[in-house]
């Protein structure tokens, strides 16, 4: 299902690339897929340095794309990396470096005056704390749109979230702000709401190995995800720039196979490390509790205030599935949410137990 340019769930006068979809869901006589011409572009990119942003880099390049990055000088979780190591993880790539929330830096460091046919943005803001959420996702979005129309971008690509359909938070409003902005802009937009990443999933893997529970709030069966791994994702993203179908559209993504719980999550780990299943249950109350005591010390104490909204994203995500929201039904639809890639995250699981996949867990990180 896609999602119409206003983003309120009609049908869209793009199509979803059916090749894309489980083989099940899609008659063969109709996998055909339109595409533009497939010559090479130049293309902008932002938020590189992320893990999703890197694998969208790496998939961008193999096509033959012309792929230069704006990224921080100290860039990464906590500002580890530095320029060299940025520049290794981008080969292939150009990389420049500057102030992604300075349009004076975007103009002089990041563009140079330079064409661009397309402007790609896997960034986000670190915490989702409202002032990082309006200052990345919002405000360095427009400075960026702005920097590209001078360029002559004619599509910008813009990785959003699909948790705003429903909108709580500080970082969901400002993600939604700058898409109707996109939307207004006369460009044309691809705007990519992707399911749960891989590794959001996978923080407890070291509790279990630990012999400690597997957390889980509620029954553990209160919320379900169709996750997405980083190379399925960027393929897809890669994918938008040549099809025609995917512009000026809306589009949930989850990647491959059923949609799954906290529960079963737990259920596979336990038994692929062959332990008894241990599973704890947290009430949602609880974190509404600690949500209301830091809201109250937040008004005389700033860091509280902010720990508050970081306690109100948690219990966001323990309570609101990652899936496609059927507004007329009033609930997620699984059926509905559009699937792509062959990993799935049990697949993940086993590199990881095995040792071969290591991610990469962000700044905010629940578990």
């Amino acid at each position: 299902m896609l999602i119409d340019a206003a983003g309120y769930g009609k049908p869209c006068v793009a199509a979803i690339n059916l090749a894309h979809w489980p083989a099940s869901s899609t008659n063969p006589s109709m996998q055909i897929t339109m595409r533009l011409d497939s010559d090479q572009r130049r293309i902008f990119v932002l938020g590189a340095t992320g893990t999703i942003g890197r694998a969208c880099v790496q998939a961008l390049v193999r096509r033959g794309h012309d792929v230069v990055c704006f990224v921080r000088p100290r860039a990464g979780v906590g500002g580890t990396l530095t320029a060299s190591n940025s520049a290794k993880l981008l080969a292939g790539a150009t990389v420049r470096f500057g102030d992604i929330t300075d349009p004076l830096s975007l103009a002089r460091d990041g563009i140079r005056g330079e064409r661009f046919d397309a402007l790609v943005s896997c960034m986000a803001s670190r915490t989702g704390a409202p002032a990082d959420a309006w200052a990345v996702d919002y405000q360095a979005h427009v400075h960026a749109l702005e920097a590209g129309q001078k360029a002559g971008v004619v599509h910008m690509l813009l990785l959003s979230a699909i948790c705003v359909q429903k909108p709580q938070l500080a970082f969901q409003f400002a993600k939604l702000a700058f898409e109707n902005t996109l939307r207004e802009s006369g460009m044309a937009y691809t705007i990519i709401r992707p399911t749960a990443f891989f590794k959001s999933l996978c923080g407890q893997v070291e509790r279990i190995k630990q012999g400690k529970p597997f957390l889980v709030f509620g029954d553990g069966t209160l919320t379900s995800c169709k996750p997405i791994s980083d190379s399925d994702l960027a393929d897809y993203i890669a994918d938008c720039l040549s099809d025609e179908r995917r512009r000026n559209c809306v589009l949930a993504i989850g990647g491959p196979g059923d949609a799954i719980t906290p529960r079963q999550q737990a259920e596979y780990l336990f038994a692929l490390m062959n332990r008894p299943l241990r599973i704890r249950q947290v009430p949602v109350a609880l974190l509404s509790g600690i949500i209301g005591v830091l809201e109250v010390l937040g008004r005389v104490a700033p860091a509280l205030a902010a720990k508050a909204e970081l306690a109100r994203i948690g219990r966001y995500y323990a309570t609101e599935s990652m899936l496609l929201w059927n507004s007329e039904s009033g609930r997620y639809d699984a059926a509905s949410t559009p699937s792509t890639g062959t990993e799935t995250l049990f697949n993940f699981y086993v590199r990881l137990v095995q040792g071969s996949a290591a991610p990469e867990r962000g700044d905010h990180a629940v578990f």
